[in-house]
């Protein structure tokens, strides 16, 4: 597929968006690695390219828009507003080494705190009407209701913030889970660690950049983390039961509700996606027939705190989402400097809806 058919593709998109009142906007493409680096941690460095500017220091090529839109728009956007762009986004490919490191987006994002669900409709709309009549197939989820399922746990802070953390690296977040519940043994060298009367007796030269104060400090967490009763079982089948709802609209939301009377924390959650169901059939969308998903958007970008949803290619499973998107209200805190609004987005491939078109 050429260059210049992906970007006449591109313009093509955004125009459709900015006919609907989107503001057309544009971003950097060197952005600054401190701000992502806070927000995700050296992790981010496996998903990105990083490099050095002797004048602004350490920069990234943008791995994608919606930071510095955030950024953007809490220092000097107006509300409520909706932005759409178009340009390359770079990342690795390392596990998906035939996948593009660099590809064009383009994007539909909606700050406004008038009716959230409102707004998710709107953008999953202007979205699946971009796309047209492309086979494709749409899958929702509800990073919400996961969120509140962990935040109700009976458990300690340090535990209920590490799940937080760990909730979009699904098999990090599944072997927490299984240890703070007990079911996996407590390494034997951590374990003679927590024994010992006084761990940093005898202990040699520090190597690294930890002072002793802080691998003293170290050990005093993981001793109150080993001194924590294991998570109910009953809390553990919640989180298993909620993980595995896959089922169209309609069943999940029933599903989920059944889950939320024994658990109340998901009731508002649950609440939030009936009202987001009703807004999409408001819009004229199959609610009947389309797809949710609990675990859906788990390996996504970890600024999505909310709904997601995702158009993938029927009959090219092997490629990656053709559009995505999903409610990113606490990334509009985190970057706000004490100010925050709720905002939802979507991006799409514009090179891979030609390759669709073209039946590649």
């Amino acid at each position: 597929m050429s260059t210049g058919a992906a970007r006449d593709r591109a313009m093509m998109l955004r125009d459709g968006f900015a006919g609907q009142g989107a503001e057309v906007i544009d971003c950097a493409i060197l952005q600054p690695a401190e701000t992502l680096l806070d927000l995700y941690g050296e992790d981010i460095r496996a998903r990105a390219y990083v490099t050095q500017d002797p004048a602004r220091g350490e920069r990234m090529l943008r791995p994608d828009f919606t930071v510095p839109v955030v950024q953007m728009h809490m220092a000097e956007g107006a509300e409520p507003a909706r932005y759409t762009y178009a340009g390359e986004v770079f990342r690795r490919q390392e596990d998906h080494p035939e996948r593009a490191s660099e590809y064009l987006q383009v994007g539909f994002e909606v700050f406004d705190r008038a009716d959230p669900e409102a707004a998710d409709a709107e953008v999953f709309v202007a979205i699946r009407d971009a796309l047209g009549a492309l086979p494709v197939r749409a899958v929702t989820g509800d990073i919400g209701v996961l969120t509140a399922a962990v935040a109700g746990l009976d458990t300690s802070e340090a535990r209920r913030a590490a799940l937080m953390r760990h909730i979009w690296r699904p098999k990090r977040f599944r072997a927490l889970l299984a240890r703070y519940a007990g079911k996996t043994p407590v390494p034997e060298g951590r374990a003679a660690l927590l024994a010992a009367a006084d761990p940093m007796a005898g202990a040699g030269p520090l190597i690294g950049l930890r002072s002793r104060e802080e691998i003293a400090a170290r050990i005093e967490t993981l001793r109150a983390d080993a001194a924590e009763p294991p998570i109910a079982k009953s809390e553990i089948e919640m989180i298993d039961e909620l993980l595995s709802v896959a089922e169209t609209c309609p069943f999940a939301l029933e599903h989920l509700k059944h889950i939320a009377m024994d658990f109340p924390v998901l009731r508002d959650a649950v609440a939030r996606f009936e009202r987001r169901c009703d807004a999409l059939s408001a819009r004229g969308v199959d609610v009947d027939a389309l797809m949710f998903e609990a675990s859906y958007g788990r390996t996504s970008m970890e600024y999505y705190d909310g709904f997601v949803f995702g158009f993938g290619a029927e009959a090219r499973p092997d490629l990656p989402p053709v559009a995505s998107g999903g409610r990113y209200d606490a990334l509009t805190a985190r970057l706000g400097a004490g100010r925050s609004i709720p905002a939802v987005g979507g991006v799409i491939r514009p090179d891979l809806t030609l390759m669709l078109e073209c039946g590649v």
